[in-house]
């Protein structure tokens, strides 16, 4: 038997050459993602989108991009209150696993550096765990910026790199131990989830990713740590 290939070797953010490796790891697990998440987060994963979306407001309403995707979540949470949805990502294997939990949604399979969408055509934007593994993930917030209409909002919920000593226990002890045990024996992968983990260790910290969306153009913008403290949240406010 041909062994499965191994996940990449290193981070992706930052590094332009790596997005077909990490799209190809991502079509690997996308069968039993939904199932190693479930079973990872204890349904926490859920409570913190649920914040995510409180923290969109009106603009839930209207026109909204789930940007980095996945296996849809967010779309399925907003499938009942968003005017219109769009659920983009690289990895159409994701996409195909998560298109039942939004009916009505458009998917898009594109690249966040180079999203294939109007300018100022969202009311909302928000990204689930996804960002980070975007190469250059600069770009993909600035596209974001241009995708979104005056008074829009970019949300993201992700693991970003802890700067507390207790959040920096529980994250390494979560990646060490959690991440690939569950990885391999649900998923069937666990190169692919020691890479997630190690992703999240590369990731910039909160500050960091909050500085990289002010840069962009945001013209407000807060972030907070959730509980448990392993992921936090950032609000970019586009101006009117």
């Amino acid at each position: 038997m041909t062994p499965a290939p191994e996940a990449p070797l290193v981070p992706v953010a930052g590094d332009p050459t790596r997005a077909p490796a990490v799209r190809d790891m991502f079509a690997r697990i996308a069968t039993g993602y939904d199932r190693a998440n479930a079973l990872m987060s204890l349904g926490i994963d859920r409570a913190w989108r649920n914040i995510a979306i409180r923290e969109l407001g009106p603009t839930a309403d209207g026109d909204v991009l789930d940007l980095c995707a996945g296996t849809m979540d967010f779309s399925g949470m907003l499938k009942d209150r968003a005017r219109s949805l769009t659920a983009l990502d690289f990895c159409q294997e994701m996409l195909d696993r998560g298109r039942h939990k939004a009916p009505n949604a458009r998917i898009v399979c594109a690249d966040a550096r180079e999203m294939p969408l109007q300018d100022s055509g969202f009311n909302a934007a928000v990204a689930g765990f996804g960002v980070r593994n975007v190469p250059e993930p600069e770009r993909a917030v600035a596209e974001t910026f241009r995708v979104l209409r005056p008074g829009g909002v970019f949300v993201v919920v992700d693991f970003f790199r802890p700067t507390t000593w207790f959040a920096r226990f529980l994250a390494g002890t979560y990646n060490r131990v959690m991440l690939p045990l569950v990885g391999g024996l649900v998923a069937g992968d666990a190169s692919a989830y020691r890479y997630l983990a190690d992703s999240m260790a590369a990731w910039t910290d909160r500050e960091g990713f909050q500085t990289m969306c002010r840069n962009s153009g945001f013209a407000e913008v807060t972030g907070r740590e959730l509980f448990p403290p392993v992921a936090s949240i950032v609000i970019a406010r586009k101006a009117l």
